[in-house]
């Protein structure tokens, strides 16, 4: 994918834009629901069956379109950076952090929890992501403007 984008340089530039548009529309959205009076509430589950649960992480990773954005777009774009013989180091360097990353966010959620038992909390957090949004999309933009 990135040898493709690489080779066409107009449809990387759309594809940019059109995530500097996603993420604009998103930090609008986590802004404005930062605004709201209602807030997520958490609520204790009961027990999950091992298929149920190997179903939703299967879902949520094969029907989650970020994978593909991320793995084949993102990622593929960086590595095309990367003089050949260290994309391997690359490769094994994302793979690494995104098993770091995922693991520290499903042990880490236990310990966060009582935090975000406030709406409070969930306002913040939205604020937090709308503004890490609207600046990823102004950086986007000025990459491709």
């Amino acid at each position: 994918m990135g040898a493709l984008l690489v080779s066409l340089p107009h449809v990387a530039k759309g594809f940019t834009l059109a995530g500097a548009g996603f993420l604009f529309w998103y930090g609008i959205k986590a802004l404005r629901q930062a605004t709201l009076s209602e807030s997520m509430t958490v609520t204790e589950g009961g027990p999950v069956s091992l298929s149920r649960a190997l179903t939703s992480v299967a879902a949520f990773t094969w029907l989650n379109p970020h994978v593909y954005l991320d793995t084949m777009l993102l990622m593929g774009t960086a590595s095309t950076a990367q003089p050949l013989h260290l994309r391997s180091f690359f490769a094994v360097g994302a793979a690494s952090a995104s098993f770091l990353w995922f693991g520290a966010l499903g042990y880490g959620a236990r310990f966060l929890q009582p935090m975000f038992a406030t709406p409070k909390s969930w306002k913040i957090l939205d604020l937090v992501i709308g503004c890490v949004m609207l600046f990823l999309a102004t950086l986007l933009l000025r990459r491709a403007l």
